[in-house]
């Protein structure tokens, strides 16, 4: 009997053992089937309708998604980035860019969230520069001067967009021609800008631009991108918090109307020092001058280059979500924009209520106002060359 029994349990256990090997090898295999199937998962791109425009121009977004879940929202009005989804050190994703969920609120009340900027990004004195032998006058949209391209700059045109993608990448190619005497500039200017996300979670910006037609007219050219960061998320506190670091030991110190003065000053010990990282807030109500001119930091740093190829302009670190922001650029300029005009009459994607200082933008450029400062680099763009510039945000966590 004490033999039978014996022979009963171990054939209890061997049937217990082989059914752990099958659930262990169905785990294996079920987990092994969810890898391949992560592995295998390839950017996408889709087309939705965002509504149309006063006249009846249609205006799409596209949603870009890499093989790692980041998502980027693009319209098609003013190669706006309306949505930037990212995951924090936990993986949670958050928008991190501020925006609005309608066109209608885009076209009348937006300080120039997520679009391209030009024909010239930033200030220009009185709206007038010289060239080809005669001066040129642009609107006054930022008395006294002319800011962004004018009254009617790339930001509020539809733009022309076709997708691509290949097995690490998804991107679309945005085309716009902007007229001779368009907002006051010389000469037929063709502009193209792919923005492109990378299975790296970066969004790669390429700008191309060049002078179409038998005009033999110069023209000046400064495209950016004016997106607006928060890494804790959009609308959900301000940016005070954030650490920056810059890797530029001077800027360029403006006048009371933000134009600069044409001096290139060190920032060694003042407020405008972020070769170390620092908190954004740590310094902003200083009683320095250029602070209280801009309110807190709009400036246009000097970044320290080492080249012409890609390098990296600034890092920024959101403490409590991990969440990191790199900026790696061919420009010779960086303007810093801590958000001081949001006065909480924006309500964004959120629902919540932008105030001051609740964004960041970090445009990568020529200097403000290079046009009227032969000590700046040139931004004259003459027929037959081709304007060419390329900026990248990585996002990582900390």
């Amino acid at each position: 009997m004490h033999g039978i029994l014996a022979a009963r349990g171990t054939t209890r256990r061997a049937v217990v053992m082989g059914v752990v090997v099958l659930m262990t090898l169905s785990t294996m295999a079920l987990f092994a089937t969810a890898s391949a199937s992560s592995a295998g998962h390839r950017p996408t791109i889709t087309k939705a309708s965002f509504g149309s425009l006063a006249d009846g121009t249609p205006v799409d977004i596209y949603t870009l998604t890499n093989s790692r879940g980041m998502e980027v929202k693009i319209l098609t009005y003013g190669g706006i980035l309306q949505s930037i989804r990212v995951p924090d050190r936990h993986g949670r994703l958050a928008n991190v860019t501020l925006g609005f969920d309608n066109l209608a609120d885009y076209v009348a009340k937006s300080p120039y969230f997520g679009c391209i900027t030009g024909r010239y990004a930033n200030r220009i004195a009185k709206g007038q520069f010289r060239l080809n032998g005669q001066t040129y006058q642009l609107p006054i949209n930022n008395p006294p001067n002319s800011l962004h391209g004018g009254d009617v700059g790339f930001d509020k045109h539809v733009w022309a967009a076709t997708p691509v993608k290949d097995r690490h990448s998804v991107g679309l190619v945005l085309r716009f021609t902007s007229p001779d005497g368009d907002q006051g500039y010389p000469g037929t200017l063709a502009n193209r800008v792919t923005y492109t996300l990378t299975d790296r979670n970066e969004i790669r910006m390429d700008y191309r631009a060049r002078l179409v037609g038998n005009s033999n007219l110069k023209t000046i050219v400064n495209l950016t991108n004016h997106a607006y960061w928060n890494l804790a998320g959009e609308g959900s506190s301000d940016i005070y918090g954030h650490k920056l670091k810059l890797k530029a030991s001077h800027y360029t110190p403006v006048d009371p109307t933000l134009i600069p003065t044409g001096a290139i000053d060190p920032v060694a010990g003042t407020p405008m020092d972020f070769t170390r990282s620092t908190a954004i807030g740590a310094r902003i109500r200083n009683g320095f001058e250029q602070l209280v001119i801009g309110r807190g930091y709009d400036h246009n740093w000097v970044l320290d280059r080492h080249g012409s190829g890609l390098e990296l302009a600034a890092r920024v670190v959101e403490p409590r979500s991990g969440r990191v922001l790199e900026v790696i650029t061919d420009q010779p300029g960086i303007q810093f924009y801590s958000g001081n005009f949001l006065d909480g009459t924006l309500v964004g994607t959120s629902g919540r209520m932008y105030r001051q200082g609740d964004g960041f933008a970090l445009e990568t450029q020529h200097y403000p106002d290079s046009p009227n400062h032969p000590n700046f680099p040139s931004t004259v763009l003459s027929p037959g060359q081709r304007y060419a510039t390329t900026t990248i945000y990585k996002f990582s966590t900390d």
